[in-house]
């Protein structure tokens, strides 16, 4: 696909869409179109799994089997079996995507009640299975009776009859093993949906060009990864880009398992779809819906790479039994209750492995904060698990203007200093929210990798110069980012003044002539 269709194409899907949103929130309405594409997605892969895979060599084909044929029967009770066991679920011949929507189609035609069955009976053929907890409830945000999608059943029914005849006629080209056309379109569509639905977008999405960023950092001399974890994982956006920085397909699995946890029930579902619709098999991702600094869901396993983007100062209930956590009870302080910004970053190290690397997103406050804050990351410096301090600019999260780092920690590092890196003017500025361009990200990453010092950029510290600071990790103590105004050149400055003068008394000579001309008198 050329980027010229792939545009083409974006621009269809967010103007499907724009047909609900008039009726709904931004965050409402992502619900029910990339449900309805999710559905779309595994119709098709089943269907084409099926028709190439299984069917082929008897010269049939699935759309056209009979449920009430007896030996058409037999054949799809072997067809749901291989499903169950290679894909992890099943749907009817009747119940694919382009049924569904062809009937949709035809006038008269009331389709809501068996959609809804259809999306329950994909969780239902799950059940007593491996796949189970991967699919259940991925379906519990699409409540096709809402008012929202209309005041009357059949208006509804129009409605969703026309998303899904939208979506039926487009070919996301699950055929062609070297595209990732769905995938792409998912994040497209996700990224659209945060740029509109304001503060509650931070809750599932970090920006691409952000995430690339942290991607690029914990795959550093890596060909491969056995784990990739983000205990805060939105819409699972980071572990996904971390996986295409390795070039992972369903044929070379570069990254051995995706591990995440996600607070937010509508957006732990989001996670789970967006793992399957880019080619996860779901043996190989485990993404849980819990608290993760109250009700860590991943005990006793340690990661190869750890990315996350924790909600900024969040509250956590900082509640004593916790010292006597493993993940926090070295350090001999919690973070506090009402910010929970090194809860995440411990949390983070304790699940790290030991030649692992790990890059979070934080507010500038941790770097120069006190009290238990400031004990916690003296412990961390002191320790020489802190590897790299990057500043990025401001205004380049949804949601949030302020100005952010990243902190990337490994527990085995091979040098003995830190890295500053000031990139608080590596961006592009946009209309409501800045951005970093693809210069930009390169520029971040490869100071990181070199660690090569640059003038106004880059600086590495050494314990001792931190140590002088206070163990304040504020970038401008370490990076001189001050400009000096060029000299003045004082004889050259009297020699305009003097220039100025003169001009002026001719300009006062001219107009006392002016003055005495018209009679009046002259102001100087």
């Amino acid at each position: 696909m050329t980027e010229e269709q792939k545009k083409k194409l974006e621009q269809k899907l967010w103007d499907i869409a724009n047909e609900l949103r008039g009726r709904m929130d931004a965050d409402e309405f992502r619900d029910y179109i990339l449900g309805f594409i999710f559905y779309k997605y595994l119709s098709e892969r089943l269907h084409i799994y099926v028709d190439q895979e299984l069917l082929k060599s008897e010269g049939l084909a699935f759309a056209s089997l009979d449920e009430t044929d007896p030996v058409h029967k037999g054949i799809l009770g072997a067809v749901q079996e291989n499903c169950i066991d290679s894909l992890g679920y099943y749907l009817r011949p009747r119940e694919l995507f382009s049924e569904v929507a062809t009937r949709g189609a035809e006038p008269g035609s009331f389709i809501l009640a068996e959609l809804s069955d259809t999306l329950n009976n994909i969780q239902k053929s799950t059940m007593g299975n491996e796949s189970e907890e991967d699919f259940v409830n991925l379906f519990e945000d699409l409540d096709l009776n809402s008012s929202k999608l209309g005041r009357s059943n059949e208006a509804r029914n129009t409605l969703i009859s026309k998303v899904l005849a939208h979506l039926d006629s487009i070919d996301f080209e699950l055929t062609n093993s070297n595209s990732d056309v769905l995938g792409d379109a998912y994040e497209y569509l996700i990224g659209k949906f945060a740029s509109g639905a304001g503060k509650k977008a931070g809750e599932f999405y970090t920006p691409q060009q952000v995430s690339t960023v942290l991607a690029k950092i914990v795959t550093t001399g890596k060909a491969r990864l056995r784990s990739v974890y983000d205990p805060t994982c939105g819409s699972a956006s980071l572990l996904l880009r971390v996986a295409r920085e390795l070039g992972y397909k369903k044929s070379n699995k570069s990254v051995g398992e995706f591990v995440g946890q996600e607070l937010n029930r509508t957006t732990y579902n989001l996670a789970r779809m967006n793992m399957i619709l880019h080619g996860v098999h779901y043996l190989d991702f485990d993404i849980q819906q819990e608290d993760t600094l109250e009700h860590p869901q991943h005990m006793g396993q340690t990661f190869e790479a750890i990315v996350a983007n924790p909600p900024f100062s969040a509250k956590w209930s900082a509640n004593k039994i916790f010292e006597s956590d493993d993940r926090f009870a070295e350090y001999g302080r919690l973070a506090p209750a009402s910010k929970a910004d090194f809860a995440f970053v411990q949390h983070m190290l304790h699940h790290l492995d030991e030649d692992g690397t790990m890059a979070v997103i934080l507010p500038h406050g941790v770097l120069f904060r006190g009290g238990a804050e400031g004990a916690i990351r003296e412990f961390l410096i002191r320790r020489n698990w802190l590897d790299a301090v990057i500043g990025l600019p401001e205004n380049i999260f949804y949601g949030t203007a302020i100005p952010t780092c990243i902190l990337v920690l490994k527990k085995c590092k091979e040098t003995e200093d830190v890295l500053f890196v000031d990139a608080s003017t590596c961006f592009q500025r946009g209309k409501n929210q800045n951005w970093l361009g693809e210069d930009n990200v390169n520029r971040i990453v490869e100071a990181y990798r070199t660690r090569a010092e640059e003038e106004r950029f880059t600086h590495r510290a050494l314990l001792a110069e931190i140590e002088e600071n206070d163990f304040n990790l504020n970038i401008p103590r370490y990076v001189d980012t001050f400009v000096p105004e060029p000299p003045v050149d004082l004889e050259e400055v009297t020699r305009r003044v003097e220039q100025i003068n003169l001009n002026m008394r001719d300009v006062d000579e001219e107009l006392r002539g002016f003055c005495a001309e018209l009679g009046l008198e002259a102001p100087l």
